[in-house]
């Protein structure tokens, strides 16, 4: 044998492989077998953590014992069980998870057909599929790392559109729209575009922190008569504070009528169309729309989306290739590039975890799925209501829920407000339930936020021990109500 046939040092042979393989889903399974007996937050400090895994790099490889450690790694992670409440995050749906040793091993740059031929084709189809399942059938788009990059990109595509700036620089006087319950990435967005925040325009809210259409007109007019350029109204399909909806009819009229690009931030909330279309009646009106599969399709991370209505539109914002990337084929399926209409250039196969789950179980028990959640979310708002010790502050139209510990109703303002970050933090240490939280009117809230497909009854009923529980931990106790 020559030297240059020697096997690489960093090849494997397929039994090793499959070895490999057949190990990690030993410990996979174990684990999900069982992870609703595990502690939601991990039991380690951040020196802990450090000191475990920021270890030196080897020089030489230690083979398979460089897996011995998947346990503590396991161990040390928070665990998406069923009483998983923070934040916005759907809990990994294992059909779906099975993709990903594929989607490696295939290791497709989704960039355009002739790099990938069955990748770009099924995320073609599961677009259509999520575009069609929300009531947009007639939307294409592409998949994303999650809702801030959608959310981004449908900004470019809003200024392209309204305000072309790709090749002189940004016009003086763009403003874009958006409620005070808008998600960060949105001012991140005006920022990084060259509109500015100073640019972003925070409509006030209504009692149900909504976005208040009435102002929102009378602010564009004010615009206008000051010669500056209305460019884009973004709405709220979901706040990731409360899954407050604004008036998505209201404001697609209102964007229509005064040629601005409708953009709507789904990313909490658009998917719960396939269960409750009504909510989100005037979603169709939108030129652009984020959505997150790996939240209320509780796919693994990362597996956002970016629905648009024109091709056009995103080619003019997104379109720059290069020689070397240019296509060879009039075919409209080979010749096909989903960089002509997308930022990205490397592209990872997202589409098949997508592909298989929705495959797997089908349309309807994700619905079913979906309802339980929202279900659940009334379940414990309700139960909130009986326990005096407790008040709810804002229950939206989702599955967001946010209260707070009131005690004997004597304490108020600040001093409340530490009472209840103690308690977050109790309860979030005690690791039977997970709670993120949120600041309403100056009311620092518990919220809890359902979006998992392994929440039951009990669940969910066992909110309101723990966090009364919480209340009189000691850490809790160094304030009297």
């Amino acid at each position: 044998m020559q030297a240059n046939d020697r096997m690489n040092p960093l090849e494997i042979s397929p039994d090793q492989f499959r070895h490999l393989a057949q190990r990690i889903a030993h410990v996979v399974a174990d684990y999900l077998d069982r992870l609703d007996s595990m502690p939601v937050a991990p039991p380690i400090t951040g020196e802990q953590s450090v000191r475990t895994f920021a270890t030196d790099l080897p020089e030489r490889g230690i083979g398979e014992a460089a897996f011995d450690d998947l346990a503590e790694v396991l161990l040390s992670s928070r665990a998406p069980n069923a009483r998983f409440f923070g934040y916005v995050l759907g809990s990994g749906e294992p059909v779906a998870a099975t993709a990903d040793l594929v989607v490696s091993i295939l290791n497709q740059n989704v960039t355009a057909w002739r790099s990938g031929p069955a990748a770009v084709i099924i995320e073609k189809t599961v677009v259509g599929w999520l575009a069609q399942a929300i009531g947009c059938a007639e939307f294409r788009g592409y998949l994303t790392g999650g809702g801030s990059a959608a959310n981004l990109m449908g900004l470019a595509m809003a200024r392209e559109a309204k305000a072309p700036a790709n090749e002189q620089g940004i016009t003086a006087g763009a403003v874009v729209y958006a409620s005070q319950e808008i998600h960060m990435s949105i001012s991140k967005s005006v920022a990084l575009l060259g509109i500015g925040r100073e640019n972003l325009r925070l409509i006030p809210v209504d009692a149900k922190l909504r976005m208040d259409t009435a102002i929102l007109e009378r602010q564009i007019a004010k615009d206008k008569t000051s010669g500056r350029i209305p460019l884009a109204v973004i709405a709220s399909a979901g706040t990731v504070n409360t899954g407050a909806i604004d008036p998505l009819e209201t404001i697609g009229k209102i964007a229509r009528q005064n040629e601005l690009w409708f953009h709507i931030d789904g990313a909490y909330g658009a998917l719960a169309a396939i269960a409750e279309p009504a909510k989100f009646k005037g979603m169709e009106l939108a030129d652009s729309i984020s959505l997150d599969a790996h939240k209320w399709l509780y796919q693994p991370l990362d597996c956002g989306c970016l629905l648009y209505r024109s091709s056009e539109a995103a080619q003019k914002a997104f379109s720059d290739t290069g020689d070397y990337a240019r296509a060879l084929s009039a075919d409209p399926i080979e010749g096909f590039a989903f960089f002509e209409e997308s930022l990205e250039l490397s592209r990872r196969f997202r589409a098949l975890k997508l592909w298989l789950s929705l495959r797997y179980h089908g349309l309807a028990a994700f619905r079913e799925s979906i309802r339980k959640d929202l279900a659940h979310a009334r379940r414990l708002a309700e139960a909130i209501e009986r326990e005096p010790q407790l008040e709810v502050v804002e229950r939206g139209e989702l599955s967001a829920v946010c209260f707070r510990y009131r005690g004997s109703g004597e304490t108020s303002g600040d001093e409340l407000n530490r009472w209840n970050a103690l308690i977050l933090k109790s309860t979030q240490k005690r690791g039977r339930v997970y709670l993120s939280n949120a600041t309403l009117a100056g009311k620092f809230c518990l919220r809890a936020c359902i979006v998992n497909h392994r929440t039951k009854d009990s669940d969910v009923d066992a909110v309101i021990p723990e966090v009364l529980l919480a209340a009189k931990e000691p850490a809790a106790a160094e304030t009297s109500l």
